[in-house]
């Protein structure tokens, strides 16, 4: 089993095919991010006076961040509530994490029109508006990614101490390593505090929205049900993350662990079902998810998709069966994924005669930035220790 063996790199060639269709990905993904910014916004998104974020935020932002929250959730599990069994999920859930919040950062640099004066926001501090929503998951994302990276840098250290491709790298592993196991503890404590802040505060973002806001997801509970719902979709995320490496790594899967996570993606989901249903009651908006058109349609779906793995994994031979594993932890980040694009975009109204779809740039620029993101994954665990297993016997 993983959880007493040591992790190590996967090994093999990077430049397989499907790395290749990658990268060919990545590369339309660069010319018109590189349109994006000699030509502006105006000319390459559909952005307009109603719509001031579109695909970039409610993807790539708000829900990117949501899918990298898998860190967040297994350590809540491994340091807060001390289920070390789950100890050989977490390098690849902080990967993940990282990666994903990585990408998210770089993709508000892509929505932002004047982006060369992001670095004011940590900067410039006296000119903080301190009543912002947008302020905290400014701060909290740039700080939460440092992190994170700090917290997955013992895997390069391990690997540099050893084999390094330059001198210094190999000093600095040596020298630093010990320094950061004994400043882990701090390190990890930040790590929990973060997510728990921006993540609600990614719900309260839409607050300020009014009765721009479908009655359906306008409640001042989004933020609680946002940070609910994140936790839910960080241990969905690493149980597909653990079904995808074993499969595609020939690993050994670690299926009994990630049966006893998806138990606990259950009760968090529970808890997130009741309370929106509760909230819908307590406001007297049920009536609406029946009511409002197409709004009632995208409600349902989301409310489906995050039903269907409650059904899936109700038995305990479901949540070792490896194919209801996958398939209740697609459903449910399908549902969260869901949930934020309702409350950020198809749920929004900025007044008749104004729409949005994101136009071709925008959602070429997407599947780079998610192409990039793949393609840094497959390199750092094939060189560097991060998932733990064995591979699967011939």
């Amino acid at each position: 089993m993983s959880a007493h063996l040591e992790a190590t790199p996967v090994g093999g060639p990077i430049l397989t095919r499907p790395f290749k269709w990658l990268l060919a990905v990545f590369g339309v993904g660069v010319l018109l991010l590189a349109w994006r910014f000699l030509a502006g916004l105006g000319a390459t998104t559909a952005l307009n006076d109603g719509y001031a974020w579109g695909i970039w935020i409610a993807f790539d932002v708000v829900t990117g961040t949501a899918l990298g929250c898998g860190g967040y959730a297994v350590a809540i599990l491994v340091y807060i509530l001390n289920k070390g069994v789950y100890h050989p999920l977490v390098r690849p859930a902080i990967l993940t994490s990282a990666l994903g919040y990585s990408m998210a950062g770089f993709a508000i640099v892509v929505d932002v029109g004047r982006y060369w004066w992001i670095y004011r926001i940590p900067m410039r501090f006296w000119q903080w508006n301190l009543n912002s929503a947008l302020l905290e998951v400014a701060l909290c994302v740039m700080a939460y990614v440092i992190v994170l990276w700090l917290e997955l840098s013992p895997a390069f250290m391990e690997k540099w101490k050893v084999e390094a491709p330059l001198p210094i790298l190999k000093s600095l592993s040596t020298a630093l390593h010990p320094v950061i196991n004994k400043l882990m503890i701090f390190i990890v404590a930040l790590g929990l505090l973060l997510p728990t802040m921006h993540q609600s505060s990614l719900g309260t973002v839409m607050l300020l929205a009014g009765h721009k806001l479908h009655a359906l997801w306008n409640t001042p509970f989004i933020p609680l049900l946002f940070l609910i719902s994140v936790i839910a979709m960080g241990y969905a995320v690493v149980v597909l993350e653990g079904s995808l490496a074993s499969h595609f790594f020939k690993r050994e899967r670690e299926t009994e662990m990630l049966g006893r996570l998806s138990g606990v993606m259950v009760v968090v989901l529970s808890l997130y079902l009741v309370l929106r249903f509760a909230d819908l009651i307590w406001r007297g908006a049920l009536g609406a998810a029946f009511t409002s058109g197409w709004m009632s349609v995208f409600f349902w779906i989301e409310t489906a998709l995050s039903v269907a793995p409650l059904v899936m994994l109700a038995s305990k031979a479901g949540r070792l069966d490896p194919v209801v594993q996958f398939r209740a932890a697609l459903f449910m980040l399908l549902g969260g994924t869901l949930y934020r694009f309702n409350s950020y975009l198809i749920g929004f109204d900025p007044g008749e005669g104004i729409s949005y779809f994101p136009s071709v740039p925008e959602m070429f620029i997407t599947f780079g930035i998610v192409a990039l993101e793949i393609m840094l994954y497959i390199v750092i665990v094939k060189r560097f220790p991060i998932l733990a297993g064995a591979p699967k016997k011939a």
